[in-house]
């Protein structure tokens, strides 16, 4: 059915009003007396920020740009606050990192790897499932979108493989397509939590807990501590799905012929660009496991990937500069990072968080801390993006959380990986969720009912035998 493009635009229009009605109804009529003009300007304006992610008027960068000028036009904030967060370490870090994937994309490199699993564990059903997670998990620490590593590498394997297999949309999808859709949705957002950089939001979690707790939370602290839940997760996640949606063909020898072929049309051998891509891969992961030891930061061991692919002409100074999601991210980023510091440095945070406290003040410390990650976790049904969430509930809930002594690191933790895990419970919570979706495999019903069991799933393993690893780390 064709979208009618006028209905479309009133629709944008619309939207766009209730966000900017929203936000200057908090701008003049709703401050409280406890909180500083600027602050709550500044909380006003971030406000109608988030409305407009879940919504989507338009694009997260035209919001960010908006929102950062109507604070410097109406004189809130000066403009070298208002762009600080342009020099923030961690925007340069996606965007390297943005950069890399793009590379790892163009060679042809991260599709290689997806088939060549195929072809070793593909026999069955279940071995293609796992061949998809496998996938994720490789190309999970160095390909920072998931949209653009489950959308843009695997969905597409995806859906030709069920379409060898005879199952298509409107043909048998149950015979192995939605099998092999649910896998590939869940698998990218187990590998999205693995790592710093295996979604591009992460960053804010680690952002928020340097800000509000003074940890730092970086790539080798984060992998670390997600390392076994997340294993455990991909394991055991095709099996699950396996039980709830059980493929009618358990077969997968078509698929494997078809991964075979692929991999003829790529050639047998890595190509040199292919070489020097896998180099570096495995550099920059070494680096940032290794932070602790050699200092380098995990911005530079980025930037440094970026250096050595540009002088060895894998990558185009021209592609890099058409890599259009580095800089959106760069632009959306940067500001929401900017308006965050300002929401602390106003004492709207602290605000926020002196109100909640006097809610739970009269809990255990570690009651706390897992009731506000399970309330922020199934408050995902609210929003329709990660950056959103994260935006909005994670620095005021971890700014409750600093009464929870004894227990930061563990809040941390749970909030930084159950962040991306969240997104399990709808199928509009993500990019490449809504890619999967859009493949038509899966009806509505099923996707809700499947994701809230995927979704207790996570919190078992999470909960539990993360908790268990997180306990023996020494993280409470």
């Amino acid at each position: 059915m064709v979208k009618d493009p006028k209905k479309s635009h009133i629709n944008q229009y619309i939207k766009l009003t209730a966000c900017v009605l929203f936000s200057a109804c908090l701008w003049f009529f709703c401050k409280p007396d406890a909180v500083s003009v600027e602050g709550w300007k500044v909380f006003s304006v971030f406000s109608g920020v988030i409305l407009s992610f879940v919504l989507r008027p338009v694009p997260m960068g035209v919001t960010v740009v908006i929102a950062l000028l109507v604070l410097g036009v109406t004189k809130t904030i000066g403009a070298k606050e208002l762009m600080a967060g342009y020099a923030d370490t961690t925007v340069w870090l996606v965007v390297s990192a943005f950069l890399i994937s793009g590379a790892v994309i163009s060679t042809g490199f991260g599709k290689r790897i997806a088939l060549k699993l195929v072809v070793w564990f593909g026999k069955t059903t279940l071995g293609l499932g796992y061949a998809i997670c496998g996938a994720e998990l490789i190309l999970g620490p160095v390909v920072p979108s998931n949209t653009a590593r489950g959308g843009g590498i695997l969905a597409p394997i995806v859906n030709s493989l069920s379409a060898t297999l005879g199952s298509t949309s409107d043909e048998s999808p149950k015979k192995v397509g939605s099998y092999l859709t649910l896998v590939g949705s869940h698998a990218n957002l187990i590998t999205a939590s693995m790592f710093l950089t295996g979604m591009a939001a992460n960053p804010l979690v680690a952002k928020a807990a340097s800000d509000v707790m003074d940890i730092e939370f970086g790539w080798g602290t984060w992998a670390l501590g997600a390392i076994v839940p997340g294993i455990v997760g991909l394991v055991l996640l095709p099996l699950l799905l396996y039980k709830i949606a059980k493929p009618e063909l358990t077969d997968g020898r078509k698929a494997q012929e078809q991964a075979k072929s692929q991999l003829n049309q790529l050639g047998k051998r890595l190509s040199w660009k292919e070489w020097v891509m896998l180099a570096v891969l495995v550099l920059m992961v070494a680096l940032w496991a290794t932070g602790k030891i050699h200092g380098i930061k995990s911005m530079m061991v980025a930037l440094l990937g970026v250096g050595i692919l540009l002088i060895t002409k894998v990558q185009k100074w021209s592609e890099v500069i058409r890599n259009y999601a580095a800089w959106d991210t760069l632009i959306w980023l940067g500001g929401l990072l900017a308006m965050a510091n300002l929401l602390k440095v106003h004492g709207m945070i602290k605000w926020f968080a002196d109100l909640m406290q006097h809610g739970v003040s009269d809990f255990a410390p570690i009651y706390v801390v897992l009731a506000l990650a399970l309330i922020y976790f199934f408050s995902m049904y609210a929003f329709s993006m990660f950056t959103a969430h994260i935006s909005a509930m994670v620095a005021p809930f971890l700014s409750v959380c600093l009464m929870a002594t004894g227990y930061e690191m563990l809040a941390v933790a749970l909030f930084a990986y159950l962040s991306c895990l969240s997104g399990s419970l709808t199928n509009y919570s993500s990019g490449p969720v809504v890619i999967y979706y859009g493949l038509g495999m899966v009806k509505s019903s099923k996707w809700f009912s499947t994701g809230f069991v995927v979704a207790i799933f996570h919190l078992i393993v999470w909960l539990g035998i993360g908790m268990i690893w997180w306990k023996v780390l020494g993280w409470y």
